[in-house]
């Protein structure tokens, strides 16, 4: 297994992870314009967070994910694993967009499921090397996990 070259500085690594974190963000803000109005529009079940709960988790979210790639990064993570985590950011991006912009809900239930399971592999690679890493993720699939549910109610309840 190859190992992420560590020749640049821990600083500016973090730096990179933050923004790498923040492009995934930014995606998801542009396609979720309407976010609010589509949101409150869905038959929901009763269990459904408020709408403006979803920025503050996925602030916190965001962070957590970026230190923890940082962290696995400085306990010497490999290319291939690293893999679990770029695929992880691509798939967080892509469900907005799916959900909000293209009205697509079950299409985006099965694409959070993939999510799911690429966090799951994500946390057993970052554990072999942080604990840490592995533990910052974990807050991460259990958000996750909860939308997959309320994703899930969704479709079945706006058929």
């Amino acid at each position: 297994m190859t190992t992420v070259p560590r020749s640049t500085p821990a600083p500016l690594a973090l730096v990179g992870f933050l923004a790498a974190v923040s492009a995934v963000a930014v995606v998801g803000s542009l396609a979720a314009t309407r976010s609010r109005a589509v949101y409150t529009g869905l038959v929901q079940p009763g269990w459904a967070p408020p709408s403006w709960l979803f920025g503050p988790v996925w602030t916190v979210l965001y962070l957590l994910i970026a230190v923890s790639g940082w962290l696995y990064w400085r306990a010497g993570g490999t290319r291939r694993d690293f893999t679990w985590y770029a695929a992880g950011l691509v798939l967080n991006a892509a469900w907005t967009p799916l959900f909000f912009a293209a009205g697509a809900y079950t299409l985006a239930l099965v694409e959070i499921v993939v999510l799911n399971v690429v966090l799951a592999g994500t946390l057993v690679v970052f554990r072999r090397r942080s604990e840490v890493a592995a533990a910052l993720q974990l807050p991460y699939l259990a958000w996750t996990l909860f939308a997959t549910a309320l994703n899930a109610a969704i479709v079945l309840l706006n058929r």
